[in-house]
């Protein structure tokens, strides 16, 4: 279903674009795919880099409906991960993170729709569920706007995926810790008892082609996934890099949860267990309140959530075999013992 098919990732050379592109771009898979960002260094980078004739660049921001048309007329799919994602840049300019998360999410939608694009996935974080800082409720509201217009579009199929950190991607504590290591710095934790989901990019890939494959209008889907600790996870970097690095505890920062929420319990009282995945249906009711006033849901209060306290744990040995998978750990492994032996002899 996927030959001679055009796709379009906006933010595409962004961690989640790159990772892609590293599934298809040597594959029968899409005829073209194109690569929609405002960075116009980072799109001369994979241009060169990568030298394919099935990549087209396009240069827009999704805040300007006219240059996300343009891109979008004749695609077929559409995977939408262009958004501002840092928590601290986004609680000092929450508008900013509202222009981009949300009202740039509207544009992508509207000019699918206009060019009557099959399907749109649209690509969330675990900061949306109870969000507690701007980056988080911009991007509640992103999933808001993407259900909302699904109920709408005939010939246009809108759906959601939600997932937790991505292990390395671009602004992650995982390449901070390695920095700091290289550099003999104290190993910044914020809490050692803070939970967070670990997932690899590979596993964000997965999520998408999934909700593309399944996904009805207004789904969202949640993928599984196991956790660790901030403590366990900057103990695992450090024995596998021999380091004797100190770890320093800085506290909380604003905006940041003790752990993070895959799946609210109100989403959990209609989730589909697929196996390695949720699918969280829309609530597809009219704004005819007034036939729900009468019956509840008896046993909402009885359901858990489904969050990085009470998924599976990883313990230290567990955080570093997750970890050896990822190429950005194995390089600096071996950087960082090449270094060594260098400074002991």
């Amino acid at each position: 279903m996927l030959k001679n098919k055009t796709l379009l990732i906006t933010g595409g050379t962004g961690s989640f674009g790159n990772a892609v592109l590293n599934r298809f771009l040597h594959t029968d898979h899409f005829n073209e795919i194109r690569i929609f960002s405002r960075d116009e260094k980072k799109q001369d980078d994979m241009r060169n880099q990568l030298k394919n004739a099935k990549l087209r660049f396009y240069i827009g921001d999704v805040r300007d409906y006219s240059s996300v048309e343009t891109a979008m007329r004749g695609v077929d799919y559409v995977f939408h991960a262009a958004a501002l994602k840092q928590v601290p840049s986004c609680e000092f300019f929450p508008m900013q993170a509202v222009q981009t998360n949300v009202h740039g999410t509207q544009n992508v939608i509207d000019a699918a729709a206009h060019n009557e694009v099959q399907k749109v996935i649209c690509l969330s974080t675990d900061k949306a569920a109870y969000p507690i800082n701007a980056m988080g409720i911009s991007k509640a509201m992103m999933e808001k706007v993407a259900i909302a217009a699904s109920r709408d579009l005939r010939k246009t199929t809108v759906c959601l995926t939600r997932y937790g950190n991505v292990m390395a991607s671009r602004g992650s504590v995982i390449p901070l810790f390695l920095n700091q290591m290289k550099n003999n710095q104290p190993i910044s934790v914020t809490d050692p008892k803070m939970t967070r989901f670990l997932m690899s990019l590979e596993d964000a890939v997965e999520l998408v082609l999934f909700a593309f494959e399944n996904g009805n209008p207004g789904d969202l889907f949640v993928n599984k996934a196991p956790a660790a600790t901030i403590g366990d996870l900057a103990k695992a970097i450090k024995e596998m890099s021999n380091a004797e690095n100190e770890v320093k505890i800085i506290g909380t920062r604003h905006g940041e949860k003790l752990y993070e929420t895959l799946c609210t319990r109100e989403e959990m009282l209609k989730a589909e267990d697929m196996g390695e995945f949720f699918r969280i249906p829309a609530d597809n009711r009219d704004l005819n309140y007034s036939k729900y006033f009468s019956e509840g849901e008896g046993h909402i209060s009885e359901i858990e959530d489904y969050n990085s306290h009470n998924t599976e744990q990883l313990d230290v040995e567990g955080v570093k075999k997750l970890l050896l998978q990822l190429p950005l750990v194995q390089e600096h492994i071996k950087n960082y013992s090449s270094n060594l032996e260098t400074t002991t002899h």
